[in-house]
Order: C-alpha cells, then sequence, then structure tokens
C-alpha cells in the first residue's frame, strides 16, 4: 500500500470520517481528502503526528510494500555506514527548532550592528553645547550602552548555539538520511525558496538605501551632526538587512545540513574540520600585532584600524584555503 491507502485504511479501522480526522490534526477536511486520493502528501509534522494518533510507526506510513527489497537495503546501508543515521523524528526535530531560533538569532546579530548607534549619536551631540553632553559623558554613556547591547546580543545568539548543541552533527558530520527524510526534506525547502528569496532581495535593497541619505548629506554639505544621523540611519537599515539575510539563511541552512547540499557538502564539511584551528590562531596573532604596534608607537586609535582591516583579510584567506581545500578533496 501507498501512504494515501494506509491512512485512509487507517481512518476506516477508527470508524472516524474525514471530517473527524481533520478535527483531530487541526486542518481541514480537504486535506485529508488530498491525501487518501494521493494529490498531495503530509508533511513530516502531520506525518509524525498521524503515526501517534493510529499508533503506528512513521516507517511504516512512509514505505511502500512494493519498494521493501529496496528500503530494506537502504535500512542496512544506514545502520552499517559510518556516516551518522538521521531519522524522520530527528530531521523534524531539527528544522522545528532552527525555524524557532531564526528570529532570536537575527535579532542577536542585527543588535551587535545597531550597538555602535547611541555612541555615535551621543558623539555628535558634544558638538553642541547647549545640550550639556560633555565628551566624557559622551564617552562613558555611549560605550557602556554599547556594552550593554552587545551582551544581549551575543547573550541571544550563545543560547541559541548552546540549544543547537545535541544537532552538532548534523553540521558537521557526514549524514545517511533514512528512507522518506530526503523528500520530506526537500519539500520544505522548495516550500520556504520563495521567502528565503523575498528576504534576500528586501535585504540587498535595504543595504542600497542606506546609503542614500550619506549621497544626499554629501550633495548639500550637510553639517557633521547630519553625518551622524545618517550613519546611524545607515547602520540602522544594515542592521535590518542582516535580520533577513539571518533569518532567511538560518531556515534554508537547516535544509542544506540534511541534504549535505550548498555549504554543507562533505567535502565542506571535511574542510572545515581541518581549517578548525584557524580562527583562534589568526585572531591571537591579530592581538599580538595590536598590542605590539600600540605599544611601541603609544597611538592606540590609530592603531585600531588593524581590526577592520583583519577582518577583512581573515573573510579573505578563510574562502581562499578553504576552496583550495574542498577543490583537493572533491577528487579524491
Amino acid at each position: 500500500m501507498i501512504l494515501a491507502e494506509k491512512v485512509m485504511t487507517l481512518r476506516k479501522k477508527k470508524g472516524w470520517s474525514q471530517e473527524e480526522l481533520a478535527e483531530k490534526l487541526n486542518i481541514s477536511r480537504q486535506s485529508v481528502s488530498k491525501w487518501e486520493s494521493g494529490a498531495s502528501i503530509p508533511d513530516i509534522d502531520k506525518i509524525i503526528l498521524i503515526s501517534g494518533l493510529f499508533g503506528v510507526s512513521t516507517d511504516y506510513l512512509l514505505k511502500d510494500e512494493m519498494e521493501t527489497e529496496e528500503i530494506s537495503e537502504k535500512e542496512i546501508q544506514c545502520e552499517e555506514s559510518d556516516a551518522k543515521c538521521v531519522s524522520v523524528e530527528e530531521a523534524d526535530s531539527f528544522m522545528r527548532l532552527k525555524r524557532k531560533l531564526a528570529v532570536p538569532t537575527a535579532l542577536g546579530t542585527a543588535l551587535c550592528i545597531l550597538s555602535p548607534i547611541p555612541l555615535l549619536l551621543l558623539g555628535g551631540l558634544t558638538e553642541y553645547g547647549s545640550f550639556g553632553v560633555t565628551e566624557d559623558m559622551a564617552g562613558g554613556f555611549g560605550v557602556t550602552i554599547l556594552l550593554i547591547i552587545l551582551a544581549i546580543g551575543v547573550g541571544i545568539l550563545v543560547h541559541g548555539e548552546m540549544r543547537l548543541l545535541k544537532y552538532e552533527y548534523i553540521e558537521k558530520e557526514n549524514l545517511t538520511l533514512q528512507y522518506g527524510v530526503r523528500g520530506i526534506v526537500e519539500r520544505n525547502r522548495d516550500g520556504f525558496a520563495r521567502t528565503a528569496g523575498l528576504a534576500m532581495t528586501a535585504g540587498t535593497v535595504l543595504c542600497i538605501l542606506g546609503v542614500v541619505p550619506l549621497m544626499v548629506a554629501a550633495a548639500f554639505s550637510a553639517p557633521d551632526m547630519v553625518y551622524v544621523i545618517c550613519v546611524a540611519v545607515l547602520l540602522g537599515l544594515v542592521a535590518a538587512a542582516t535580520f533577513l539575510f539571518v533569518w532567511a539563511g538560518g531556515i534554508k541552512g537547516s535544509f542544506n545540513m540534511l541534504l549535505q547540499e550548498g555549504d554543507y557538502t562533505e567535502a565542506e564539511k571535511r574542510a572545515r574540520k581541518r581549517m578548525a584551528f584557524f580562527p583562534g590562531a589568526y585572531w591571537c596573532a591579530m592581538v599580538a600585532v595590536f598590542l605590539a604596534v600600540g605599544l611601541k608607537r603609544d597611538e592606540w586609535r590609530a592603531t585600531a584600524i588593524i581590526w577592520p582591516v583583519a577582518a577583512l583579510l581573515f573573510v579573505m584567506l578563510w574562502m581562499i584555503i578553504k576552496s583550495i581545500l574542498v577543490a583537493r578533496l572533491d577528487k579524491k
């Protein structure tokens, strides 16, 4: 039997109508009708609900009798393989958690970008004595607020990472998916593709619009305070764009991790394992360079330029080294 026939058979054994089953699953009768006619299939969360409702396994619902030999072979391969075997329940729980954490993770990242805005605005106000804001006050309050916002943002990110620790193997290890998992993940991915595309497009537009106020201010030779406000607007729009990028990327990434596509192919995972030492070694070296140059010149503000340069250099080196490693591993 196929899934459609199994749902119909189980429903009739219980003596339920399509309306009664739909009510228990909190869906419309039309959805049940489509399942039983084979016009559509339930999402992974509904399959799990059906499994619990009728007291059958998800394997029973997903496997067709005509494919028993093929399925048995896949199950044996899944059990005997060195790769981590991911079940329907594990995949569903992981995708649900990633979707749930997508907004907090995006918010935490956006807060980190927004954190310098109070410092910038307070610094700009020091140009106007009538506001009663001295340079020391602006620096003290601005840095305090910056650190508080950063602490909240980083705290949100760390909390999310802690909740995902039990699924760390999905991101880092080679996976084998149990029968039916790939199809369910692909349907979720395809269903989210339009939303992800809209989010990426909106984020790109916001990044471009963020530069407009600065260009207008420059065209009219605006006062310094106007430039400060324009920079704050730029950071705000970039933070909003980053929110959209991280939110959509987090959900889309959960599908790619399970399917081992995009940045999560087997070669990509092996490359990241080999490069695990690089971030720590690189930033320790940058701290040493910063301290050495700063102590020698005693110009800490000027020496601070090392950090944005180091960040850009890190991204470039990471991409170059990873590309080389992935290319070599793909050939093996």
